[in-house]
């Protein structure tokens, strides 16, 4: 599934879907009123963005729209993170991912379950990563 990545707005928008796992325009007003303070139009142009990326999908029932996530939240999290790849030299992920445990809550059982992943990415592990930077002479740091 190839969608434009989203806005953090609109991130704001689908946690509260997925959350809810359909919502009005009201209701995710309402929910958000707190943490954001947006306006009613500021939270149907969000919307509207997102049926047009094609992230939710709308139904009318009498005179509100419903609106649905067409994709999980676990399918958007691989595509953010295979957006995050694609902007980064290839040689800082293992720092993005050093820097991501760090920063992060995590559980014994998420700490197992990464140490798991970690133990079968070995029999594929190379001698060295391969820069992907445009290069231009010398101008790639890596």
């Amino acid at each position: 599934m190839e969608q434009e990545g989203i806005t953090k707005a609109e991130w704001e928008i689908m946690r509260v879907i997925w959350t809810q796992h359909s919502s009005t325009s009201r209701e995710i007003g309402e929910l958000l009123k707190d943490k954001l303070a947006w306006q009613p139009s500021t939270v149907k142009t969000l919307l509207n963005r997102l049926v047009e990326k094609d992230f939710l999908q709308t139904e009318k029932v009498g005179k509100s729209f419903i609106y649905t996530a067409k994709i999980s939240e676990e399918d958007s999290t691989q595509l953010m993170s295979h957006e995050v790849s694609q902007k980064l030299c290839a040689k800082k992920i293992p720092q993005l991912l050093a820097y991501l445990i760090a920063e992060n809550d995590l559980t014994l059982g998420d700490i197992i379950n990464l140490q798991e992943q970690l133990e079968n990415k070995k029999a594929e592990a190379v001698t060295a990563i391969a820069c992907n930077c445009v290069k231009r002479g010398d101008a790639c740091q890596c």
